[in-house]
């Protein structure tokens, strides 16, 4: 697979395994500049290990992560963050017991130069927040936590957002504000790798698509071709 000048992100022959057990088989994939792409499978597919081993949090046994032109898999993560790669994990991961803002600044603990601007940015995408930047983060909703994990990851200023799963356990009209903001994000010129087990919305909001399977992509190709193929029932998710 040759790599694409216009990838932000090129996934290489990736394997990953914990201990003895493997979990990433082999996996290659590739992110271009202003896309949305998607990762979809079942619960156990890989989704979040090859998330976090792009982040940095696992180290490979074997394989590449080229973004910005360099091989970030065996890296830091702080670096990786600093070089433009943030990471929104399952489960909508705030600290609770913390204020909505001090949330926000954690997210460019990196770099606070300019923090006003970033607080400005985020505080017009998402309004909610504003008028609950006093409140602990424990007392919003499942939606307002995702939408403070989305606006903590663009705290960072990043080039590449990695979204883990981010409509697990909202209301059908909280999964549906979440994408939008996710599309919105894209228009504004945020490449987005998402993971996600809801094919119809994620498909609806990707340019492209990855099929996991067992640490494996047994199924890759345009979000569209893949939404219209009546086989996607039977990808088991």
């Amino acid at each position: 697979m040759e790599q694409n000048s216009n990838a932000i992100l090129s996934v290489r022959d990736l394997s990953v395994s914990y201990g003895h057990i493997p979990v990433l088989r082999g996996v290659s994939l590739e992110v271009l500049r202003g896309e949305i792409v998607v990762l979809l499978g079942s619960n156990g597919a890989g989704k979040t290990t090859l998330m976090e081993t792009i982040m940095g949090v696992n180290t490979p046994g074997a394989g590449s992560v080229i973004f910005g032109g360099r091989d970030i898999a065996r890296g830091p993560v702080d670096k990786n963050v600093r070089d433009g790669i943030t990471l929104v994990p399952e489960g909508r991961g705030v600290f609770a017991s913390m204020s909505v803002m001090d949330n926000l600044l954690l997210g460019a603990h990196q770099e606070l130069r300019g923090v006003d601007k970033k607080l400005a940015l985020v505080f017009d995408a998402f309004p909610v927040l504003a008028e609950r930047k006093s409140q602990n983060a424990g007392t919003l909703s499942g939606g307002e936590r995702q939408m403070l994990a989305i606006a903590r990851a663009l705290m960072s200023t990043p080039h590449l957002i990695l979204v883990d799963e981010p409509s697990i356990g909202l209301a059908p009209i909280m999964v549906a504000a979440i994408f939008d903001i996710l599309v919105t994000l894209n228009k504004e010129g945020y490449s987005i790798l998402l993971s996600e087990q809801n094919v119809y919305r994620a498909l609806k909001c990707a340019h492209r698509a990855y099929v996991l399977e067992s640490g494996r992509v047994i199924r890759e190709g345009r979000a569209a071709d893949l939404l219209q193929d009546h086989r996607s029932t039977y990808w088991g998710v």
